[in-house]
C-alpha cells in the first residue's frame, strides 16, 4: 500500500462515522498531511452541517501549516452554495498546495466543478486514489445521481430444496411462513434500518401481513411501500397502521391520509419505471425490494436491481413457491446460526 491510499483508507474510515446521519448527502472523511503525519482529520457528521474538509481544516492545531499541506478526502470537494458554503473555496483560501481525492462527485452542481476550482488556483490535485472503495462506500449516492433511481437490494428467504413459502389458503394468511432463525430475522431488521425504503407486492401484503419496521434493532424504520392496484387490501393490516410512513401505489387515486401516501400509476404499463420515478422524487436513494416472488422476479427480468440478500433456512417443504432464479457475483457470505445469507452483486 502506497502512502497516499494509506491515507485515503483513513478517510474512508472517518467517512463511516457519518453513517445514518448525513443522508441524503454522501459519508466523508477527510485528512490533512505535513510531512507525513496527519495533522488533523474530519468527516461530515450530520446532514446539514459543516462537511469533513472544514471539519478536518478547523481540527489543525497551528493552521499556518495547512499552506505546506496535503488534503486527502473520499469525494471531491463541493463547489456550491448549499446549506453550508462550498469546501474548494476554503481550500483555496487557506491556501493548501495539494489535494488528494478519491472519486468525483456524481451531483450535478459538483461533478468536476470543485477540481476544476482547486486547479485553476494553482492547487495540485490528484483524483482516483482508491476510487472503487470511494465508490462502494456511497454506492447508494452514486446509483441515485448516475442513474436516476435508488439503490436496488433483492431480499428473500429460501429453503434448502428452494422454496420461499408454501401453498397457503385464506385460513393460514396474516403470518409469514418462517424458513429462518432469530439471527437471521435480527440482521434483516439491521438492513431495513441502513435503507430508505422497502416494497413488497399485494399478495405479500394480504398473506403475510407485515409491519416492516425495525424492531429487533436500533434504528429508522424504513418508508413502507405496498402495491395495491385496485385498494382491495384491508385497511386492517398493519401497513395501515399510520405508525411509519407508507407509499400505496395504485390505480385509483392520489391521497394523504396522515403517515399514508396513495400515490396514482398506470397499471397498464410497466409500473417499475413509474415506482422507481416516484422514489427518485421523492429522494430515497435505497429501496429494499422484500417479495413476494412476483414482484421480485419483475425487478429480476427488467435487470434492475443492485444487490440480493438470499437467506437459506435449514427447513425442507418439498413443495411449494419456488425460490426465484438469479445470477450474479457472490461478493459475501455468512453463517447465521444454522442459517446462511448470501449477498450477491448484480454484473455491471
Amino acid at each position: 500500500m502506497d502512502t497516499n491510499e494509506k491515507y485515503m483508507f483513513r478517510c474512508l474510515e472517518l467517512a463511516k462515522l457519518g453513517a445514518g446521519n448525513v443522508a441524503p448527502n454522501p459519508m466523508v472523511g477527510c485528512v490533512i498531511v505535513h510531512n507525513e503525519k496527519i495533522i488533523g482529520e474530519g468527516y461530515h457528521q450530520n446532514y446539514g452541517e459543516a462537511h469533513a474538509e472544514v471539519n478536518a481544516i478547523n481540527s489543525v492545531i497551528n493552521s499556518a501549516l495547512l499552506k505546506e499541506s496535503t488534503l486527502f478526502v473520499n469525494l471531491e470537494p463541493c463547489a456550491h452554495h448549499g446549506l453550508t458554503p462550498p469546501c474548494s473555496d476554503l481550500i483555496v483560501e487557506k491556501q493548501i498546495p495539494e489535494v488528494i481525492i478519491g472519486t468525483i462527485d456524481s451531483f450535478a452542481k459538483v461533478a468536476g466543478k470543485g477540481i476544476e476550482k482547486l486547479r485553476k488556483a494553482g492547487i495540485d490535485v490528484k483524483v482516483g486514489i482508491l476510487k472503487n472503495e470511494c465508490r462502494e462506500l456511497n454506492k447508494r449516492f452514486f446509483t441515485f445521481y448516475e442513474k436516476n433511481r435508488p439503490y436496488i437490494i433483492l431480499k428473500w428467504a429460501q429453503t434448502q430444496d428452494g422454496f420461499i413459502d408454501i401453498v397457503r389458503t385464506e385460513n393460514e394468511f396474516g403470518e409469514p411462513t418462517w424458513i429462518t432463525g432469530e439471527m437471521a430475522l435480527h440482521r434483516v431488521h439491521k438492513m431495513r434500518a441502513d435503507e430508505d425504503a422497502i416494497i413488497v407486492g399485494t399478495n405479500t401484503a394480504l398473506k403475510d401481513n407485515p409491519s416492516l419496521t425495525v424492531r429487533h434493532c436500533v434504528g429508522k424504520n424504513p418508508v413502507r411501500i405496498v402495491l395495491d392496484r385496485n385498494l382491495n387490501l384491508p385497511e386492517n393490516l398493519n401497513l395501515f397502521d399510520n405508525k411509519v410512513k407508507t407509499l400505496v401505489f395504485n390505480s385509483i387515486q392520489n391521497k394523504e391520509n396522515g403517515n399514508i401516501s396513495f400515490v396514482q400509476i398506470d397499471f397498464r404499463k410497466n409500473i417499475l419505471p413509474q415506482i422507481l420515478k416516484e422514489l427518485h422524487n421523492r429522494k430515497m436513494q435505497s429501496l429494499i425490494v422484500e417479495g413476494g416472488k412476483q414482484l421480485l422476479d419483475s425487478f429480476i427480468n427488467a435487470e434492475l436491481w443492485d444487490e440480493a440478500y438470499v437467506f437459506k433456512g435449514d427447513k425442507k417443504f418439498q413443495n411449494g413457491i419456488q425460490a426465484p432464479q438469479i445470477s450474479g457475483k457472490i461478493v459475501a457470505a455468512e453463517t447465521l446460526n444454522s442459517d446462511k445469507l448470501t449477498i450477491l452483486k448484480n454484473k455491471p
